[in-house]
């Protein structure tokens, strides 16, 4: 536009401008018209540079701030066990989580609680724990306490076959729970005679040694070369010679002991994996028991463990000491030389059994992943777990169904076994989805040629797909899966899942293989990868992210958690049983992963339209200032004279029109948040970024553009011609001046009145306050006083009065007005009527439930209401791998620390602190879909008991005891707990004291093609248990100071970014925004 004017100005004063030479001579060093122009250009930049004011970068922080804000009050999203309330720690990317296509999460202490209980056991090849049963009477929870003075209270265990093997003197069984209740790094802390208090660098180790604990091996303390155990009532001290840490390799941990008779053991758990590999050959049959063991286990989604342990003379022990001493002495490749030394001495072990533990999934799990996979949201479970307990953990949360499709499970030990298996999984797909929509389309026919050549690329690569979204998604990259085999996949209709092994997902992600992974994995509903590293985690998210042009999430609760979250766009970390270093990773954090569902349908959601609806409206208000200013030019010898008063152009974006946009960009609505999730797919616009985009920009420029030429044209047809009462001619600059900009002011205003879907009383007073602020400060800088005190500054003397009191001047501003926006609601009413979008559906049907008085459908739980737990033998009929294992995805442990002694000069409390911290453990024609099917998965049930055998065969015990302690009491699978999304009841859990204490007290952890049917809106939604609000919430001045200000004054918060949370109080109201 400066050009443009700048060229007009170089030709006017060529052509007119020396006409005026005589009296209006250029100005010095003013010489010749080329230069005037160019001075013009650079006077013409400072004009128009309101398209895009700095009030726009201000606005938009302080409308992110607002939105972190409303996420830190969310009562809904307030755990009042844990006293914390959810935390955005940034404000730049509250619009992406109205955009999330792909959620990353992990398992452990994520989708389940990480609160560990030891469930079964197998012991020489007996296995223990197991419900004989299921029909029959439930045994009684065991009573430990007549037995063993220091059990734990909470301990839970119900087979009392296992506590009499101990009462007896079982070898094999003293010897398994002296090895628990030796191989660990858990701290101990005994607050008074008797009571004991366990520190845990994991929940699975507390979980372990408490089990020892109430079978009568109960480990008291340990120093930098000693742990003293009390065994069977007798205390004994063993000598620690060597503590053989565990990390993410080597995937188990030993020690090497010496019992005060002498004689040296070293004991070892770990992966089963890793450890079945280094058994002496004798133990083959045992091995094969215990394995059987593992997969049952597994099956039941348990995490297991197995321990083995191996004699050593005085000689070994020398001349691997000295080699180890070698090793930790090395200056250089020290780690390797570590771990070449562990291979040595783990190695020709004996087995002893094997252990499960309990991890019961989070409260709200199931219908938080079924309502987000509704809004299109692709979930991937990435987990150090085994493949049978995450396969077991993705049926319990509904991720894995019944009514899929398919479950492609890939295994392939090779880079081809593993190309063939994504390969042959993709043809499956195509297959089932032609028999499944009846297709006959011959390209389907020549997917192999087109799909599989050499690498799976045809040879005339092509970029990646269309462009769906704006800036958000990040970083733009090429791809190049072969176009024909990308619109077979994308036209998939049908529900697949795939399950990847760790050693499969390592060949997978190699550069002449991610695009077939990409290109199976993203066809699917669900991806659970099993076995998988840190590093892993991180590369899978970052290979998403490469070639999938969408907002990608990872959630996470511990420290092998941070790659995977800090590679996401979104990372949100879960405050619970292994400390906070995922939550200080993290972007937004909160205490439970059900509440992600709300921050991402509903103040995610939110956030995207409103920043979207407040972009929209900014451009279209500057475009209809500033462009007045170019129409202007072609009639003042664009001489970059301003159509309105100075003071005008410096509080238009100020005063005048700032706080209307900012009250609707921050507390604007569409729907209201139960209506959020009631429908899901009202989250669909965001991840195909709908409401702001190249289109929609150069729409509301356009309808700016229209607004400047009416507002300029109008006022400058009626005025040429107009004069007052007296026959004074109204045709001056300062009435026209007046007229336009209060003509800009009533319809940007009227404008703003009809984008605002949701209105309360910030919304009134900042919209008529301002036209009231405008009137009043428009009088005050045109009257006499200022003008006396001021004659230099204030030209406009009388202007406003004396304009403002011609008829014709208000029917001037009326006709520019009506011009202006009804064009604007004949289209919105005809589009509402014509193409309504989901949005207005929804409140239309809201509007007439609310007439009817009808009463709600079904939660979103109700459609697994009575759904019991997945049942012992429903693996066995999904097939697959049956390899057990241990979840070794953990920080590395803390031997050495122990070994130097250095953690033993701690206070307890110090101990406490330091153990705690280091703790680990829509639019569907847009998307090419011709089917959505939303299943109810049917609960499955059997039961299966493997036959347990005997070994005989003694082990010869590291130590002499004989007392007779206590029983041990088993808890079963607890049946899921069904609630609707909205609902805000926690579950009550009560950690025993040997599990891993908080990291800190509490701290708080801060629209769309249309459905034009109601019934299918009704058919795809999930509904949830609330009355119908009149078209929205409303306002009133008591909500509005207690959504406001209700903190405030009643919790000094601390936080990160600190931000205020909500009240201590643990009783939960409806949340007022």
């Amino acid at each position: 536009m400066g050009v443009i004017l700048a060229v007009g100005n170089a030709v006017w004063e060529r052509e007119v401008g020396s006409l005026f030479q005589s009296y209006l001579p250029w100005n010095p060093p003013v010489d010749n018209f080329l230069f005037n122009a160019f001075l013009s250009f650079w006077s013409y930049v400072i004009i128009l540079n309101t398209v895009v004011p700095i009030s726009l970068y201000v606005s938009v922080e302080v409308i992110r701030l607002g939105h972190s804000y409303f996420i830190n009050w969310d009562q809904h999203m307030f755990c009042s066990q844990c006293n914390t309330a959810a935390e955005a720690r940034t404000t730049t990317l509250n619009e992406e989580l109205g955009q999330v296509e792909y959620i990353f999460s992990d398992k452990t202490g994520t989708l389940t609680q990480n609160i560990m209980s030891f469930n079964k056991c197998s012991i020489n090849g007996q296995t223990y724990g197991e419900v004989t049963d299921p029909l029959g009477p439930q045994p009684k929870r065991l009573d430990f306490t007549p037995f063993n003075p220091l059990a734990d209270p909470d301990f839970c265990f119900c087979d009392d076959s296992l506590l009499e093997s101990v009462k007896v003197g079982d070898a094999h069984t003293h010897e398994f729970f002296r090895l628990l209740s030796l191989c660990h790094t858990v701290m101990s802390e005994e607050l008074s005679e008797g009571e004991l208090v366990y520190k845990a660098q994991s929940p699975d180790e507390g979980a372990l040694v408490t089990a020892a604990r109430n079978f009568g091996f109960v480990f008291r303390s340990r120093t930098p070369g000693t742990i003293t155990t009390t065994e069977m009532g007798r205390p004994v001290t063993y000598t620690l010679l060597a503590i053989l840490d565990f990390n993410n390799i080597r995937k188990r941990m030993s020690v090497i002991v010496r019992n005060p008779e002498g004689r040296i053991r070293l004991y070892c758990k770990g992966a089963d994996t890793v450890l079945l590999e280094r058994l002496h050959p004798c133990n083959q049959e045992l091995m094969n028991i215990t394995s059987d063991h593992l997969n049952e286990y597994a099956a039941d989604g348990l995490r297991t463990l197995a321990l083995a342990y191996k004699d050593l003379s005085e000689e070994e022990w020398e001349i691997w000491s000295e080699s180890h001493s070698c090793a930790d002495k090395a200056t250089d490749y020290r780690e390797d030389r570590l771990a070449a030394a562990y291979e040595q001495i783990e190695q020709d072990m004996m087995l002893l059994g094997a252990t499960a533990i309990e991890d019961k999934l989070q409260e709200g799990v199931p219908e938080t992943i079924a309502v987000l996979s509704l809004a299109n949201i692709k979930i991937w479970v990435l987990t150090g777990d085994k493949q049978e307990t995450a396969v077991n953990i993705g049926y319990s949360c509904k991720m894995l169904t019944d009514d899929m499709t398919e479950v492609f499970i890939i295994s392939g030990h090779t880079v081809q076994s593993v190309r063939q298996e994504l390969r042959r999984a993709r043809e499956r797909m195509i297959e089932l989805s032609r028999i499944r929509d009846g297709e006959k389309g011959a390209g389907m026919e020549g997917w192999g040629e087109a799909c599989f050549m050499g690498n799976g690329l045809s040879e005339g690569q092509e970029g990646d797909q269309e462009e769906r979204r704006g800036g958000g998604g990040g970083k733009e990259q090429q791809s190049s899966t072969p176009p024909h085999s990308s619109n077979l996949m994308e036209n998939i209709s049908g529900e697949f899942a795939l399950i990847i092994n760790g050693h499969s997902l390592a060949h997978a992600l190699e550069a002449d293989m991610e695009l077939e992974f990409v290109l199976t994995a993203c066809a699917c509903k669900a991806v659970i990868c099993c076995r998988v590293t840190p590093l892993q985690k991180a590369l899978v998210v970052e290979l998403i992210k490469k070639h999938k042009r969408a907002v990608t999430l990872a959630i996470g609760d511990g420290a092998n958690d941070i790659s995977m979250i800090k590679s996401a766009h979104i990372g949100v970390g879960i405050s619970g049983q292994e400390g906070i270093q995922a939550v200080l990773a993290s972007d937004y954090s909160f205490s439970q992963f059900r509440f992600l569902q709300r921050l991402l349908l509903v103040h995610g959601r939110w956030s995207y339209l409103r920043m979207c609806r407040f972009l929209c409206y900014f451009f279209y208000k500057n475009f209809a200032f500033t462009m007045v200013h170019f129409w202007f030019g072609f009639f003042c010898g664009f001489s970059a004279q301003t159509v309105y008063d100075q003071y005008f152009i410096t509080l238009y974006n100020i005063v005048y029109t700032s706080l209307p946009v900012l009250a609707m960009g921050i507390f604007d609505q569409d729907v209201p948040d139960q209506r959020s999730l009631e429908y899901p797919k009202l989250y669909e616009p965001g991840q195909l970024n709908l409401l702001f985009n190249k289109k929609e920009f150069f729409i509301c420029i356009a309808q700016g553009i229209y607004t400047s030429v009416v507002l300029f044209f109008v006022p400058y047809a009626v005025l040429s011609e107009a004069t007052q009462s007296n026959g004074v001619p109204l045709a001056d600059y300062q009435t026209f001046a007046v007229t336009t900009a209060t003509a800009l002011v009533i319809v940007v205003s009227v404008q703003i009145c009809l984008d605002t879907g949701f209105w309360t009383v910030i919304n009134h007073v900042f919209v008529w306050g301002s036209l009231g602020f405008y009137f009043t400060i428009m009088v005050a800088l045109h009257s006499q006083t200022l003008f006396r005190i001021f004659p230099s500054q204030f030209h406009f003397v009388g202007s406003a009065q004396s304009t403002l009191l011609q008829p014709v001047v208000w029917l001037t501003i009326a006709l520019a007005t009506a011009i202006c926006i009804v064009p604007v609601l004949a289209f919105r009413f005809l589009k509402l009527d014509l193409k309504p979008q989901l949005s207005d559906t929804v409140r239309s049907t809201q509007l007439v439930r609310q007439k009817k008085r009808k009463p709600l459908g079904h939660s979103v739980g109700g459609a697994w209401r009575g759904v019991g737990s997945v049942s012992e033998g429903r693996l066995g009929a999904r097939g697959g791998s049956r390899r057990s294992g241990y979840a070794f995805a953990h920080q590395e442990g803390f031997g050495e620390l122990i070994t130097s002694g250095k953690n033993m000069r701690l206070s307890s409390l110090a101990l406490a602190t330091f153990a705690s911290r280091h703790s680990s453990s829509w639019i569907d024609t847009l998307r090419r879909k011709k089917h959505i099917h939303c299943h109810t998965p049917p609960s499955a049930s059997g039961e299966s008991s493997p036959a347990p055998s005997c070994i005989s065969g003694s082990v010869p015990p590291l130590s002499n005891s004989s007392s007779v302690l206590g029983g041990s009491q088993d808890t079963s699978i607890e049946e899921e707990t069904v609630m609707a999304p909205h609902q805000q009841n926690t579950q009550t859990v009560t950690p025993s004291s040997t599990q891993t204490p908080p990291a800190s007290a509490a701290a708080p952890q801060g629209p769309a093609q249309a459905l034009r049917d109601a019934s299918v809106l009704s058919s795809s939604a999930v509904r949830c248990h609330s009355e119908d609000s009149p078209g929205g919430w409303t306002f009133t001045l008591g909500t509005l100071q207690e959504a406001l200000f209700g903190w405030k004054g009643t919790a000094a918060r601390s936080s990160a970014s600190s931000s205020p949370g909500p009240l201590p109080d643990a009783k939960e109201t409806r949340q007022t925004l």
